[in-house]
């Protein structure tokens, strides 16, 4: 499966931005990494929400169908996890933004999916009967 993501020198800055904001809790960084892939997809920026730690330690992030993303902060990531490493709480990052860009407004894109599958078909529709070929490469009517 083929998926577009943003370009090399543009993925680099966005895991710089992680990084830092990982080390130096400024929130301007981690606005700019996740403005920065909103940008990319053409997305409006996700709600996102700090927790010192969800589902009783089990899980990292979450994500929700109206867009809402719910992280541990790297304050709280860092202590008493066993996989505690700069580089997991990154890939969780991506992670939930991967959710966040597939989920984010259902409802248009399943409009866009209908009118893509219907565009050829309804404009090629003739009327009487339609000629099919078979297995075997003859004609019949349908």
């Amino acid at each position: 499966m083929r998926m577009a993501v943003p370009p090399l020198r543009e993925r680099k800055s966005i895991h710089r931005l992680l990084s830092e904001f990982f080390r130096e809790h400024k929130v301007s960084r981690f606005n700019k990494a996740v403005s920065e892939i909103c940008k990319f997809y053409r997305l409006k920026r996700p709600c996102v929400v700090w927790f010192e730690y969800l589902d009783w330690g089990r899980t990292a992030g979450r994500t929700f169908e109206d867009g809402t993303i719910c992280l541990v902060h790297p304050e709280n990531w860092k202590r008493g996890r066993k996989y505690n490493s700069e580089r997991q709480w990154i890939n969780t990052v991506f992670h939930e933004m991967g959710h966040y860009i597939l989920w984010t407004d259902a409802e248009a894109k399943a409009d866009i999916f209908a009118e893509k599958m219907e565009r050829s078909v309804v404009a090629g529709e003739r009327k009487g009967p339609r000629a099919i070929m078979s297995r075997n490469g003859n004609r019949r009517a349908a």
